[in-house]
């Protein structure tokens, strides 16, 4: 294989900031696989570039080539040796979806609606409106109320919804429909000509079930939540994807499959040429 994009969550995927523990060698391993010439590296994350930026310091991992942020509402380049160029051909992309309008617009259609609590303004952006919800809010009904005043607007609107384990409470984030981590994605692999063959994701948690349940071939690594798995597995089997899709096990050499052990596991997997680049 002449290239291959290796695109990955952080939080959780990457970064081992999970309760689960961490093989000793694998960041390392990590780290030199995607130094190498064939492998264009893209960090795909709900963070903003300043706390990717954070992570790659606090973390020592590898700088990427692209940086995907906040759930697929901004991307960013990297100008060697250090200067990250912002994709406005991606935000035009995007635009479209939310004619004239931004996230604090959008926002001022939902003040009545009692289970929703604005994230930081660190978490917003243009195109990215974040909220707080409780764990056991009506989820069925808030989408539904929720869609409707964006209908009103003519707003064409993704709904992606996680939670974070460690904080135990629900994250929502409103983005135009196409500013979704598996569009933004896409858009990478067409900009920079990757197909599906020569691309592969990993990720751990509800943000990343777009992309696990499509047909680009896709690992979820050992550490991610049931709930996840079971979407994943059901989701992918609905869609005829299931081939496209890759629980990482552990074992794979001595490692136990979490975080960055579970990328190269499921990158060996689709890619078995690549388990040569392993260090």
């Amino acid at each position: 294989m002449d290239r291959i994009l290796v695109c990955t969550d952080l939080d959780r995927t990457l970064l081992p900031n999970g309760e689960p523990l961490e093989s000793p060698l694998a960041r390392d391993r990590f780290a030199a696989l995607v130094a190498r010439p064939e492998v264009t590296l893209a960090y795909v994350s709900g963070r903003h570039l300043a706390l990717v930026e954070q992570a790659i310091e606090q973390f020592g991992i590898p700088t990427p080539d692209w940086v995907i942020s906040d759930v697929g509402s901004r991307m960013y380049g990297l100008k060697p040796p250090a200067e990250w160029i912002y994709s406005q051909t991606w935000e035009d992309e995007i635009a479209r979806d939310w004619p004239g309008l931004s996230s604090a617009q959008i926002a001022k259609a939902f003040p009545t609606i009692e289970d929703l609590t604005l994230q930081g303004q660190d978490r917003q952006s243009t195109y990215k409106l974040s909220y707080f919800l409780p764990l056991d809010v009506d989820l069925a009904s808030l989408r539904q109320v929720m869609e409707a005043r964006l209908k009103e607007l003519k707003a064409q609107s993704s709904w992606i919804y996680s939670v974070d384990e460690q904080a135990q409470v629900g994250l929502l984030d409103i983005l135009p429909e196409r500013a979704t981590k598996l569009h933004a994605v896409e858009f990478l692999m067409q900009q920079r000509g990757f197909g599906p063959a020569s691309t592969v994701f990993a990720g751990d948690s509800g943000n990343d079930l777009p992309i696990l349940v499509s047909p680009i071939p896709s690992v979820l690594v050992a550490n991610a939540h049931p709930d996840v798995l079971r979407d994943a597995d059901e989701g992918s089997s609905q869609r005829g994807t299931d081939q496209s899709l890759y629980v990482a096990k552990g074992d794979f050499l001595g490692m136990n499959g979490n975080y960055s052990a579970g990328i190269l596991e499921g990158l060996v997997h689709f890619h078995p040429e690549t388990e040569g680049w392993i260090l």
